[in-house]
């Protein structure tokens, strides 16, 4: 991920999420050095993940399909290439933390071999009230999805 790609990211960021991330979110994680990729199906943007490394561990802070995309496997695809890019980092154990309300995220990191390991009380603002944060884990030695395309930093295809 660019600067340059902030605005169809930022479209697809307030379409999926009531509470969504700010611009600035965005370019702290690209100023912070942190690993961003999105997903692309001709040509246009239709999903970003961002995952932080740091001491052997990762941490998956952001990972969206677009709405209208989603339930076709390039969320499995997009999870897949960030477990990639961990892996390549010597990366023992990625954590995330998903909205318990989020089944069909939920789901996915199940299917993909995460294990629940964890809850954080009202983690996340919704409307004039919090909800709760499952905390999942994995092990990057494990198995996971098949290899899926998607654009790295510098724009060339994986």
């Amino acid at each position: 991920m660019t600067l340059l790609d902030i605005p169809s990211v930022m479209e697809i960021e307030t379409t999926a999420y009531h509470h969504s991330w700010s611009e600035g979110n965005f370019r702290d994680c690209i100023s912070a050095g942190y690993e961003m990729i999105i997903s692309e199906v001709e040509r246009q943007i239709i999903g970003y993940g961002v995952i932080s490394v740091a001491a052997g561990e990762a941490h998956l802070l952001n990972l969206c399909i677009h709405p209208q995309k989603q339930s076709k496997g390039y969320g499995r695809q997009l999870l897949n290439h960030l477990m990639l890019i961990a892996e390549q980092k010597n990366v023992s154990t990625v954590y995330l933390e998903v909205r318990a309300s989020n089944n069909r995220a939920r789901t996915l990191y199940h299917m993909a071999g995460f294990n629940e390991i964890g809850f954080r009380p009202g983690y996340y603002p919704s409307g004039s009230d919090r909800e709760d944060a499952i905390v999942f884990a994995k092990n990057t030695t494990e198995n996971y999805f098949s290899h899926g395309f998607c654009r790295n930093e510098t724009g060339s295809e994986e």
